[in-house]
């Protein structure tokens, strides 16, 4: 996609939004340029919500005062690494994430900066880097133990060694459903596992399996500074009826 289809598909986007939802809101700028990260070179920064607040106690749209950018040149750069990417689905995203930032800035709600902090941290974790064992905890809680980070969905399960040791299968719920996996041989600190077999739409699922430590665990390990044991799998799902 081109530039100039690119400025006026935005557009066509942002006119389409509800104006009670761009209160507060001075417009949408389209830029050429591409955004880099400050800490990773190779990850870019596709939009931006600019947020300035006036000097008031009130935080409504009368005294604060945003506008959202996005970069047409850092969209060019995951598109070329991503054969199938979608130019219309990500704008769109893009726009409503960082109308989100807005919105949640006016009533004092920090949730959307858990979920960039959690991509973030898959980011890392991708490059292998050092990364937050628990990142997903700061995406969107969606379910009690399920988490959503943009089109990631985890599920959260802990297990005591003993627990885990005598398990032949592995069973989860997802969206009222119930699926089984073979149990991995090993449980580690923190397993992650990568589902096949459930369709999210276009996202993907992870089971993350916890160990659970007692006190006198934890303690020992803080104090000797022993890094987590973190593995990852990947596993086939199945229905539970």
């Amino acid at each position: 996609m081109d530039f100039e289809t690119f400025d006026a598909v935005a557009h066509e986007m942002w006119d389409q939004i509800p104006e009670d939802y761009k209160e507060g809101i001075d417009g949408l700028v389209v830029s050429p340029e591409v955004e880099a990260h400050p800490e990773h070179e190779d990850y870019w920064t596709m939009g931006m919500c600019y947020t300035e607040p006036y000097p008031s106690g009130y935080m409504g749209p009368e005294t604060t005062r945003s506008f959202l950018a996005l970069y047409y040149g850092s969209f060019q750069k995951v598109a070329e690494r991503t054969p199938d990417f979608d130019w219309e689905g990500e704008i769109w995203e893009t726009i409503t994430h960082e109308l989100r930032h807005h919105l949640e800035f006016l009533a004092e709600d920090d949730a959307l900066e858990g979920v960039d902090y959690a991509m973030e941290e898959a980011y890392k974790r991708g490059q292998g880097m050092e990364f937050d064992p628990f990142y997903y905890q700061a995406g969107d809680e969606v379910e009690e133990g399920v988490f959503q980070v943009e089109y990631e969905v985890y599920v959260e399960q802990r297990w005591t060694d003993e627990e885990f040791e005598v398990q032949d299968e592995l069973v989860f719920e997802l969206e009222g459903r119930r699926y089984s996996i073979p149990t991995p041989g090993e449980l580690g600190d923190v397993h992650y596992v990568w589902v096949h077999g459930v369709d999210l739409g276009g996202g993907s699922l992870q089971l993350v399996f916890v160990r659970e430590l007692s006190f006198w665990q934890r303690l020992r390990r803080f104090f000797r500074r022993e890094r987590p044991d973190l593995l990852e799998s990947e596993a086939s799902a199945v229905p539970v009826s």
